[in-house]
């Protein structure tokens, strides 16, 4: 009986409050004049509560003593990043338990102040005085007009980012999914279980040459572009779902132009 009770202390201590958060909706072509935008990261989204660092679903995130020494007093969210294309690293550095050295790669890129009064910039500016080598406020931009947006958008797809983020920043902090704030991808994004894979040729004679997959609905298509060479040689295993974009789909139903993006694992 008291060793349950320790093991129930245990799972408890690994769980705090799930946090309510800013969450985006899809950006559809509606009025932006006015807003601002910026960079969508592909990490990790840690909310910091005045005293520790917690996920979206409320899971503590066991970051080391030096990284949170000099967080502020009071809630800061934002996203954990290395860099672009590095989200299988990120996750790995993160979600461990016992914290370690390579947790020097990580900075905490801020996008929100949810207890702080104002308008966006306003409440960023709360955090201003806690910037340094680990805590990072995330530019924001204002946009011109749609073609800004576009323009914005295909730079950085060029360079591998995951998207845009487009908010209105004259609204107060909002903690729940709103049309005041949303992201914007070209490309659509889904998830499909792999159920097989092919064998490469040519470059990739002895690799992985495509993922073949199948959407919710049972619609089977293959992924043969967006995978690094290493994950070619060591490709996701077949029942793991996996993450991929897409322009659109054909008259069968099947996704136009698929790229894999990455294996689905939640850090929720």
């Amino acid at each position: 009986m008291r060793f349950s009770f320790f093991i129930l202390l245990f799972s408890l201590s690994l769980l705090a409050q799930k946090p309510n958060l800013l969450l985006l909706k899809t950006y559809k072509d509606q009025n932006i004049s006015g807003w601002v935008m910026s960079e969508k990261l592909d990490g990790v989204r840690a909310y910091w509560d005045g005293k520790q660092l917690l996920t979206r679903g409320g899971k503590i995130i066991h970051a080391p003593a030096w990284f949170t020494k000099d967080y502020p007093p009071f809630a800061i969210d934002g996203e954990l990043w290395t860099k672009r294309e590095d989200f299988e690293n990120i996750i790995s550095i993160v979600r461990d338990k016992v914290p370690s050295e390579d947790w020097k790669q990580i900075k905490h890129t801020i996008f929100e102040v949810p207890e702080a009064k104002g308008d966006l910039f306003e409440r960023l500016s709360k955090v201003k005085p806690y910037e340094n080598k680990v805590i990072h406020i995330l530019p924001q931009i204002y946009v011109k007009n749609t073609k800004h947006l576009e323009t914005f958008h295909n730079a950085l797809d060029k360079k591998g980012a995951e998207g845009v983020v487009v908010r209105d920043p004259k609204m107060p902090y909002i903690d729940k999914r709103t049309s005041r704030a949303l992201k914007v991808k070209y490309f659509k994004d889904a998830e499909c279980e792999v159920i097989g894979h092919t064998q490469g040729k040519g470059k990739y004679q002895g690799m992985l040459g495509a993922l073949k997959c199948r959407l919710d609905n049972g619609i089977i298509f293959k992924i043969g572009t967006g995978l690094s060479d290493d994950e070619r040689k060591k490709p996701p295993k077949v029942g793991s779902r996996v993450t991929f974009k897409y322009q659109n789909m054909t008259k069968y139903g099947k996704p136009r132009f698929p790229v894999y993006l990455r294996v689905r694992k939640d850090m929720h």
